[in-house]
């Protein structure tokens, strides 16, 4: 599909300065200690997860001297988990938080718990996934495949435990961040057949999220490549999406504005900002010399607008 990619960055660039709304807040995420402590595991899946032969629950790895604040990594998960985590005012919307950690790791607090916290405020229950790690991958099994079975089935999860949690099962969201992010986007366009066969009745409820916020997913063929996964097909039939990248990530923002033109060529309500600087594996996190820091502002902005959080204090 030919197109400016110029026009559409010029376009998508002038996006992010127009974010207003009645809710024109900055909210911070604080950071959780919560994390992979030992919590008692919410598991998704009746038995062992598919293609797998044993239930570990994954191995955290040591802290490095350079992360400050502290960033946890869980390599070598078999068994997916969720963490859940309730808001005092809870409004019925979910989101299901998918880390990136690259596929062979997890990294559960960074792009987990500390997002946790930010939509917490916003009144939304967010499950923090720890979804299957690839050392035992075959080599010609695409790296996402296995944690796309286990948001499918999170998804399926938690729609089937609305009641308990108090959740609208129509207001079911992901979010993803890089690895995560990838994931989150095959998901979010997924509107056919699961990636696993049903095991049970679970797997008889809807896997399509109800929206997906994007945080600068690696979604193409190769780094600084113009040409996203064949995975990802966009219709009408879509959800809306918020996407968020930077100009100066390695995984290439092209991929985050592809995304955007495709779900837009549909008019598949989506908004789409793209960061001069910030890098990538920022989480909600601020940067120097950047205003990435900002990004859950505007999806505050977003979330808020469209019904699925409330305007914080």
């Amino acid at each position: 599909m030919p197109m400016s990619y110029n026009i559409l960055f010029r376009l998508s660039t002038i996006s992010l300065i127009l974010g207003l709304s009645c809710c024109v807040v900055r909210v911070k995420a604080e950071e959780s200690k919560t994390a992979f402590t030992g919590q008692q595991p919410t598991l998704i899946w009746p038995g062992m997860a598919p293609g797998e032969t044993t239930t570990a629950l994954g191995e955290k790895l040591p802290p490095r001297d350079t992360d400050v604040p502290t960033i946890t990594r869980v390599e070598k998960i078999r068994t997916p988990s969720m963490e859940v985590f309730v808001p005092s005012n809870p409004n019925g919307t979910a989101i299901i938080i998918l880390p990136g950690g690259g596929f062979a790791r997890v990294v559960p607090d960074l792009e987990g718990s500390e997002a946790a916290t930010w939509l917490n405020r916003l009144g939304i229950t967010a499950f923090v996934l720890s979804y299957r790690t690839s050392e035992v991958s075959p080599g010609d099994e695409p790296k996402y495949l296995r944690p796309l079975q286990d948001a499918q089935r999170a998804v399926r999860w938690v729609r089937s435990n609305a009641e308990k949690w108090k959740i609208k099962t129509d207001r079911v969201g992901v979010l993803g961040f890089s690895a995560g992010g990838q994931v989150a986007s095959v998901l979010h366009t997924s509107v056919s057949k699961a990636a696993y066969e049903p095991i049970d009745a679970i797997d008889a409820i809807g896997f399509r999220p109800d929206f997906s916020l994007l945080i600068y997913p690696w979604n193409v063929l190769a780094p600084k490549s113009d040409t996203l996964m064949p995975e990802l097909q966009f219709s009408k039939d879509l959800t809306p999406a918020f996407i968020v990248h930077t100009s100066d990530d390695k995984s290439s923002a092209v991929g985050a504005a592809l995304i955007y033109a495709g779900l837009r060529k549909h008019e598949v309500p989506a908004e789409l900002h793209i960061y001069e600087t910030g890098g990538h594996g920022y989480g909600t996190r601020s940067r120097p010399n950047s205003m990435i820091g900002t990004w859950t502002d505007r999806a505050t902005d977003w979330l808020v607008l469209r019904g699925l959080g409330l305007c914080p204090d």
